[in-house]
Parts: C-alpha cells; sequence; structure tokens
C-alpha cells in the first residue's frame, strides 16, 4: 500500500492499530455528541498562539493542538486522552502527570520540557523530538516511536509511572 508509511512489520501493525484505537474513539465521541446535543465539541487550539498559557488539571479530550506554539505552556496532570498536537512546538513546557492515551503528538518538539510521570500508552510520537527531555516515570507502552527515538529515550529512561505502575524503561522496550 503506497500510502502507508514505510515501517517494520511489528512498528507497522502498531501504528495502523493506533489509528484504529483513535478512529474508534472519535465514533465513539459522535456518538456521544449526536446522542447528546448539550454534548460540547472538542476544543481547537490548531495554529494558536499559546506560550505560557496554563492548561494544568483540565480536561481535554480529544482537543487539538495541531501546528500550535507550546513554549512554556503547563499541562501537568491534565487529561489530554485522545488529543491532537500534531507539529506543535512544546519547548520547556511542563506535561508531569498528564495523560496522553491513544493522542497523536507526532513531530512534536518537547526540547527541555518534562514528561515525567506522563501516560503516552498507545500515542503516536513519530518524528517528535526529545532533547534534554525529562521522562522519568513516563509511560510509554504502545507508543508509536522509531528506533532512534527510542534508542534516545533509554538513555535517561528510569522510574515508575505512578498511574500505571510500569517503569519507563520496560515501557520503552529498553535493554
Amino acid at each position: 500500500m503506497p500510502w502507508l508509511p514505510s515501517l517494520p512489520p511489528d512498528l507497522l501493525k502498531r501504528f495502523l492499530a493506533a489509528i484504529l484505537g483513535l478512529a474508534l474513539g472519535f465514533s465513539l465521541w459522535m456518538g456521544d455528541a449526536t446522542a447528546n446535543p448539550n454534548y460540547p465539541p472538542p476544543l481547537s487550539f490548531s495554529n494558536a498562539e499559546l506560550k505560557g498559557r496554563d492548561f494544568s488539571g483540565q480536561q481535554l479530550r480529544a482537543a487539538e493542538f495541531s501546528n500550535a506554539n507550546l513554549e512554556l505552556t503547563n499541562f501537568s496532570d491534565a487529561d489530554v486522552r485522545g488529543a491532537i498536537f500534531s507539529g506543535s512546538v512544546a519547548t520547556d513546557a511542563n506535561f508531569h502527570g498528564a495523560d496522553f492515551t491513544t493522542g497523536m503528538l507526532d513531530s512534536v518538539s518537547f526540547t527541555r520540557s518534562d514528561l515525567s510521570d506522563a501516560v503516552l500508552v498507545d500515542t503516536i510520537l513519530l518524528r517528535a523530538t526529545f532533547d534534554d527531555t525529562a521522562i522519568a516515570g513516563a509511560d510509554f507502552s504502545g507508543a508509536i516511536l522509531d528506533g532512534a527515538q527510542a534508542r534516545q529515550l533509554c538513555k535517561t529512561a528510569a522510574g515508575v509511572n505512578s498511574t500505571t505502575g510500569v517503569a519507563t524503561r520496560d515501557s520503552l522496550g529498553c535493554r
């Protein structure tokens, strides 16, 4: 299939499973939204200038932060399950304890950011950069990462996630 990315079979299976999970989550959300006309649509912050904003502890499920400037933002303990952060810049941002389960964080710059104790289960992280990023206690179980990203993260991986109980090194498959 020429439209699929060129990935090893194991990674391709996980990538397709993540896409299917996002599609299922969206269809379930749409079902809830149409069944209840008072159900709010997901928030969209696409192409937004959000430098220094505080989203800590907020419920932001399925919110969209594509191509946004998230420099110095605070998402600590936020519920951003299923959210889309594609192509955003999140340098020096605080994501401590945030739950990104089934999110899309592809092509995001996490330079000098804090992802410690974050839940990144089944999250797409292809082409994201993690230069000087704190990841102690982060859970990457089932996350879609390329080999170079995993090797880089394994250099500093330590700790156990306080929510899932999974060791960071185990979730990344570090040797």
